[in-house]
């Protein structure tokens, strides 16, 4: 479990350590779980608060808030781990991350 609904705000971007991922909540109060990993070789993905996206420090690939690749050398975009809402809590399986090639809406969980 990530935690309660209600601990997210809209638009913001929560790092969770221990589950290799970052819970997003998107401004419109959906929610994704993006890999930290690096679809390129596998390097942990820092956010950057300011600028509002993801960047590879290996070699510069960069994600949007949705986890959408922006700049190569990545080939796709950032692997998601499935989120489902359950009496107010967002909760994220871990056990394997979902590959992917871009955003789509369908991926986006909601409450």
């Amino acid at each position: 479990m990530a935690g309660a609904v209600g601990d997210f705000a809209n638009g913001s971007v929560t790092a969770v350590p221990a589950g290799r991922f970052y819970l997003v909540r998107l401004e419109d109060g959906g929610f994704l779980a993006l890999h930290r990993r690096c679809p390129h070789l596998g390097c942990s993905v820092p956010w950057e608060e300011k600028a509002r996206r993801f960047v590879c420090p290996c070699h510069g690939s960069s994600f949007d808030v949705r986890g959408d690749l922006q700049s190569p050398p990545a080939p796709r975009a950032l692997d998601l781990f499935p989120v489902r809402i359950e009496n107010g809590l967002v909760k994220v399986d871990v056990s394997r991350p979902i590959e992917r090639s871009r955003f789509e809406e369908d991926q986006v969980a909601r409450s």
